[in-house]
């Protein structure tokens, strides 16, 4: 198909690819309202050594695996709901959690996603708190030079909202709308690909020039002094 074919198929059926493209955007919009909001809340922990030296550096990289490990466990998740008092499983905290290390500034961030903010803010800030204090008792056992310092880098801030993203969601409905009705649109035009409708058809498919065309109603002399919309209609003669 020729550049100016498929100019001539969007100028004539566009249409279609509108109409499709928009409603597919509507039902995005729809099925995002339907869904309960989900609120994400985040902390990050900062682990230093107690002194400047390549060996304790390199030795907090490994000890940060261990540490998102810690705050895995089934004994964190209920010394979290102990101490918020929090009206959940031990099983259902820890699906609400997502734990990850970043050894290259020696952080570890907490997210937590709930249907209220409130709690998935709650959930980072203790857990945050509980482990800092971990950390602190630790160390009193251990020699200064061999600390290994945990502090909350900042304070929680409020939940932001997670999911749906609405917006989003109705870009991406449209974009596929719009791909969906630009296949409708080619598959008919492709279905009716064999139709002779004009001189122009005539010229494309036969390669021959038109000369001139038999009125479609040519007949009776009385019949053609009725006006009627037919006589603009023509069949095609080469």
């Amino acid at each position: 198909m020729e550049l100016r074919d498929i100019f001539r198929v969007i100028r004539k059926q566009g249409w279609i690819i509108v109409v499709v493209g928009l409603v597919a955007a509507l039902a995005a919009v729809g099925f995002s309202k339907l869904q309960t909001p989900t609120y994400k809340a985040s902390v990050q922990l900062s682990a230093e050594p107690a002194r400047l030296e390549w060996g304790l550096s390199s030795t907090i990289k490994d000890i940060l695996r261990s540490y998102v490990v810690r705050l895995n466990t089934y004994n964190m998740a209920q010394k979290v709901i102990d101490r918020a008092q929090f009206d959940m499983s031990e099983d259902e905290l820890k699906s609400k959690l997502t734990i990850s290390s970043d050894a290259s500034n020696y952080t570890i961030q907490i997210d937590a996603k709930d249907t209220d903010p409130i709690v998935a803010t709650q959930l980072v800030q203790t857990m945050a708190e509980l482990f800092v204090e971990e950390r602190e008792q630790w160390n009193q056992d251990q020699n200064k030079r061999d600390r290994v310092v945990v502090t909350i880098v900042d304070d929680v801030g409020p939940a932001v909202l997670y999911s749906p993203k609405t917006k989003m969601n109705a870009l991406v409905g449209l974009i596929f709308g719009v791909i969906v009705g630009g296949l409708i649109v080619f598959m008919l035009e492709w279905l009716e690909s064999d139709i002779v409708r004009t001189p122009a058809d005539v010229e494309r498919f036969v390669g021959w020039t038109v000369l001139g065309t038999i009125p479609a109603d040519a007949g009776p002399a009385t019949s053609r002094r009725k006006p009627s919309a037919r006589r603009r209609g023509a069949s095609l003669s080469v």
